[in-house]
């Protein structure tokens, strides 16, 4: 995501940065491609003048023009209207007082709603609560059995009711159920088309009115860019939505969608979807992803994600281990897994300052599980020692793992070196008096 925008944004202030002393024709030259950009990025055009327009104001006053880095102040201009541009600040969902809080998630079909519907339950049972998902959909019982197979591997109730025939029937019985067994949330997955039509609208608009959520979000896809906006202005105008939930962030979609639909709407981006396992549901932060964009990183988001995977318990552990040398090839692999428990190897990489802007930088996911399977391979004992691990052994395991000799050879060179590393940061923080770092976010 933003990958090509990115790349083409950090040429155009590269150049900026690189002039010293600006002119006000600089900047506007600057602007231009910037402009050009952003349309190949598929944001809307009118979102586009206007924050071009907006930028080049506040970008040529003498403030920024004679300052000792013109540059690197239009940049922070144009991370600051990227940021507005994308709503400010983050919008959460506020449960409030009410109990059950009822959410109703609305899109066509393909969007991802159901699943993005289990995600949200998922979610909302990670902190504590209890959600209800409601099956809405009774003119696809696909839809249904799907959202009973997610509910099931998230431990999660699914109402689908008896009514075959009346959605509104079906939730109000489902409320019903929700007080019942004290839900704190409740999650309505409603029908989809394929296409927006007048009979869907209906049936939505009637469910709004009867039912009384406490929040309409929309769930849209964002590789499909303005089709995405045109979408959600078409579904505000009529329903009056809360927010919306962008789907596939996480594939090659130019990024038009996220940078438009706030200006356009009105409305905020409040979660986006970003892989297809029911953890990978994240809120959208305008201010990080302005980062991202501008290839600054986003070492937040990315600290964030290792408190989530890496347990202070295990981080303790970790930490007596590399004191006392006892660091193995097990505690290796334990902490390959916590890694991609945070998420797709390439998308952590972009999170840190200037990675993005290595040449030739290539990461590859089947690497980790090809070092986990050499691990399997390896007895308990060797393991624990790495250096019993001699030719024989090593021809070995080659073979159990589906790998070559030449393979294991590099895997031993690396965790050999991760150990001495290992050692030289605890040496290095010991002498500085702070201790050795509580969450390492790599091996």
């Amino acid at each position: 995501m933003f990958e090509g925008l990115t790349t083409r944004l950090e040429g155009i202030f590269k150049k900026l940065r690189a002039r010293g002393k600006l002119k006000e024709e600089d900047v506007t030259e600057a602007l231009k491609e910037v402009r050009l950009a952003l349309l190949e990025a598929d944001v809307n055009y009118k979102v586009v003048k206007r924050f071009v327009e907006k930028v080049k104001e506040r970008a040529v006053g003498q403030e920024v023009l004679q300052s000792l880095t013109p540059g690197q102040q239009v940049i922070k201009i144009v991370k600051e209207e990227l940021t507005a541009l994308m709503g400010g600040a983050h919008s959460d969902l506020n449960l409030g007082p009410y109990s059950p809080y009822i959410i109703i998630l609305v899109g066509i079909q393909g969007s991802g709603k159901t699943t993005t519907s289990a995600k949200l339950a998922y979610k909302f049972k990670s902190e504590g609560h209890s959600p209800l998902l409601v099956a809405t959909d009774i003119r696809r019982p696909a839809a249904i059995e799907q959202l009973e197979i997610l509910g099931r591997q998230i431990g999660v109730e699914v109402f689908k009711g008896e009514d075959k025939k009346d959605p509104v029937a079906v939730c109000r019985k489902a409320i019903e159920r929700a007080k019942l067994a004290n839900h704190r949330v409740v999650l309505i997955d409603t029908a989809g088309r394929l296409h927006i039509d007048e009979e869907l609208m209906e049936e939505l608009a009637t469910l709004k009115e009867q039912i009384h959520p406490h929040e309409i979000l929309l769930v849209a896809d964002a590789m499909t860019g303005q089709d995405a906006v045109n979408l959600a202005s078409t579904f505000h105008e009529r329903l009056g939505i809360d927010g919306i939930i962008l789907t596939k962030m996480e594939g090659d979609a130019r990024g038009g969608a996220a940078l438009s639909i706030r200006e356009v709407t009105g409305k905020p981006i409040k979660y986006v979807g970003v892989g297809e396992k029911l953890d990978r549901l994240e809120p959208f932060h305008p201010e990080r992803m302005a980062s991202q964009i501008l290839g600054m990183g986003d070492i937040l988001s990315l600290i964030e994600k290792a408190e989530k995977a890496i347990s202070t318990e295990k981080a303790l552990e970790m930490e007596r281990k590399v004191r006392e040398e006892s660091f193995t090839l097990e505690d290796f692999k334990d902490q390959l897994q916590q890694i991609k428990q945070m998420g797709p190897l390439e998308q952590l990489l972009g999170m840190i300052p200037g990675m993005k802007g290595i040449k030739g930088l290539q990461v590859d996911e089947k690497e980790l599980v090809k070092i986990e399977a050499m691990i399997n391979s390896m007895t308990p004992r060797e393991r624990r020692d790495y250096t019993l691990i001699n030719g024989s052994r090593r021809r070995r395991i080659a073979s159990g793992s589906g790998t070559t000799v030449q393979d294991i050879n590099r895997l031993l060179k690396q965790f050999a070196q991760t150990r001495k590393l290992m050692k030289m940061m605890m040496v290095s923080e010991g002498k500085k008096g702070k201790g050795f770092p509580r969450k390492r976010l790599f091996p």
